[in-house]
């Protein structure tokens, strides 16, 4: 298999205009990226030049980090647009120069590169699925799917309009997701917060006037103040030691397949999580396959591109599955009910759309179901979190004012017993 290797290009197009970028490839030898270029462009490439494999690694972090992302209400808003402009009869070249003046009038940079530069390629004579290939960085697969089935049966307006809504949805539940989280994030921050306070800078001060009244202490609190040393002493190492594993997680997680796996189906077997995963995920396979199959494309390519838009490894595996079966010939149902991991009313619903020819509507109901579901959890699960949190809090708050308060009420009755002595 051939190194994807990463090429910064200067192409001269045939309208006179001088094009440059990056190019990821993977290929053997830069005369096929060369080629590559010129057939796409159509014009003449003047430069081409390959990173190095360890400059390449580092372009595409300060990429990732630098690059002007397009937000997901931008990229619905901008395929809305062009599948109405496209709709009334405005040729694609004049709609996307509309979206690239709006765009630039609005303030919003990085809709407008995308735009010019798919107005560029259609100028160079490249097909609207080649356009919108190039930027997958921009469109979904499933959206960059969709365009290149209207492109064939020139329904491309329609299919816009049917991309814009989907993004739509698989925004709305990523935002109900993360609003569910951000309460929790935000008061587990705050405990925390408080708590290394504590530990960090009061123990310490509460076990140094202890020492000099001379009060014994009782083991709650010689525990609490030996904990609250050993963090201090070693505080550095234990951040860098969180740093660390953080980062060997991410990376791990990120560049094993096999760690995705195992980290999935922990999950999946986790009670809350498995709910949320089950939903989520399920939302997103049979809103993706509902349209895939609406859109005319056959099972088995439908599959194959859910398979590799899902990042649950868990049902992207089973999904490899799944397909590799209905390639042989088997219905998607059984194929599912073998695979195991999809939940038994979808696989019947699905079984009944396959005996009764109505597959994309059993997929529609089905993502709609799954949608209220992981709407209704995601509201109640907010709701459990908050005295869960607010009983985190007071237990921990409750351990340090006990373990710092008992020391103190033996010196008073110390002072009292000797007071009452003299």
């Amino acid at each position: 298999m051939a190194n994807l290797n990463t090429y910064y290009y200067r192409v001269l197009l045939p309208h006179g205009a001088l094009r440059t970028g990056l190019l990821r490839l993977a290929v053997e030898r830069d005369l096929s990226a060369r080629l590559r270029l010129e057939s796409e462009t159509d014009g003449t490439v003047v430069s081409l030049w390959r990173f190095p494999s360890w400059l390449a690694a580092v372009m595409d972090f300060v990429l990732r980090i630098f690059r002007r992302q397009i937000r997901n209400e931008d990229l619905a808003g901008f395929l809305r647009d062009m599948g109405l402009m496209m709709t009334a009869g405005v040729p694609a070249l004049e709609a996307l120069g509309t979206l690239v003046e709006e765009s630039e009038l609005s303030g919003n940079k990085a809709v407008s590169q995308v735009a010019r530069h798919m107005r560029d390629d259609l100028n160079a004579g490249v097909g609207m699925t080649e356009a919108f290939s190039r930027h997958p960085n921009v469109f979904p697969e499933t959206v960059r799917n969709l365009i290149s089935i209207g492109d064939q049966t020139g329904t491309v307006d329609r299919m816009l309009k049917e991309s814009a809504e989907h993004v739509e949805r698989m925004m709305n539940i990523k935002r109900d997701i993360k609003t569910a989280l951000i309460y929790p994030a935000f008061v587990f921050a705050t405990i925390f917060g408080v708590a290394a306070f504590w530990i960090y800078y009061v123990v310490p001060s509460m076990a140094r006037l202890f020492k000099q009244l001379q009060a014994k202490l009782p083991p709650l609190t010689e525990w609490l103040v030996a904990f609250a040393d050993s963090l201090t002493t070693h505080l550095p190492w234990v951040l860098l030691l969180t740093v660390v594993l953080v980062v060997l997680f991410v990376v791990t997680f990120n560049r094993s397949e096999r760690f995705q796996l195992i980290t999935y189906n922990v999950l999946h077997r986790t009670p809350i999580a498995r709910t949320l995963l089950v939903s989520s995920g399920m939302a997103h396979m049979t809103e993706h396959l509902a349209i895939l199959v609406r859109a005319g494309v056959d099972m088995v390519t439908s599959l194959t591109t859910l398979s590799r838009a899902t990042k649950n490894r868990y049902y992207r595996t089973r999904l490899q599955q799944v397909t590799e079966a209905v390639s042989r010939g088997e219905s998607v149902s059984s194929s599912m009910r073998r695979a195991g991991g999809f939940p038994a009313m979808a696989v019947r619903m699905i079984g009944v759309g396959e005996e009764s020819g109505s597959l994309d509507s059993q997929l529609t109901h089905l993502a709609d179901e799954y949608r209220k579901r992981l709407e209704v959890l995601v509201a109640s699960l907010a709701e459990i979190l908050k005295p869960v949190i607010i009983l985190i809090a007071g237990g921990l708050f409750l351990f340090l004012i006990v373990a710092l308060l008992l020391p103190i009420y033996d010196l008073v009755r110390q002072s009292v017993s000797q007071s009452m002595g003299s």
